[in-house]
């Protein structure tokens, strides 16, 4: 657990997880990763997941990490489907990406950066880079309105968007949908 994250009461934190700096942890996490300033505060299921940084995980936000078949999880990696040879393999999610209240995330969903997910139902297995996810259908999110929230979130906890995450995010960006 990093230097100045919270562990809120009630939370239960399972086998090999790592949690980064200045994050705010509640509900069930499992064996997970969470990067830096993310946030899953409240009730719901992480597992087997990976969080870049800056993330938020709307309330009651959950991923799936076993299939139904107890089959291994296949994911889709720079456009083409892979076979994880795992049974176990939960959300992956970029850098200042955010879910709604209630998200249902299924087994081996893959969001890029730059995305906000507010939908009803099990969102997309892909979501590209700098996407919102409303209501089933993709908008590609405009960059300059994603610096202005990404320098609000990073200066409240004191903390600035780099000229250098700048132009890495906006390479990113210009190369999505």
């Amino acid at each position: 657990i990093g230097a100045n994250s919270l562990i809120k009461a009630g939370a239960r934190i399972f086998g090999e997880t790592t949690i980064g700096p200045g994050c705010k942890v509640g509900g069930e996490v499992a064996e997970s990763i969470l990067q830096g300033w993310s946030n899953k505060q409240h009730d719901g299921f992480l597992g087997h997941a990976y969080l870049g940084e800056w993330v938020n995980l709307g309330a009651g936000t959950n991923n799936s990490d076993l299939k139904n078949n107890y089959t291994p999880v296949q994911m889709t990696v720079n456009g083409e489907r892979v076979d994880t040879h795992s049974l176990f393999v939960g959300l992956f999610m970029g850098d200042h990406s955010k879910s709604a209240i209630g998200t249902q995330f299924n087994t081996g969903t893959v969001v890029g950066p730059g995305c906000n997910v507010v939908t009803s139902g099990f969102p997309p297995r892909v979501i590209p880079p700098f996407t919102w996810v409303v209501s089933g259908k993709f908008l590609k999110h405009k960059f300059h309105d994603f610096v202005e929230t990404a320098t609000i979130v990073k200066g409240r906890r004191g903390e600035t968007l780099t000229p250098g995450e700048k132009e890495l995010l906006s390479r990113i960006a210009d190369k999505s949908i």
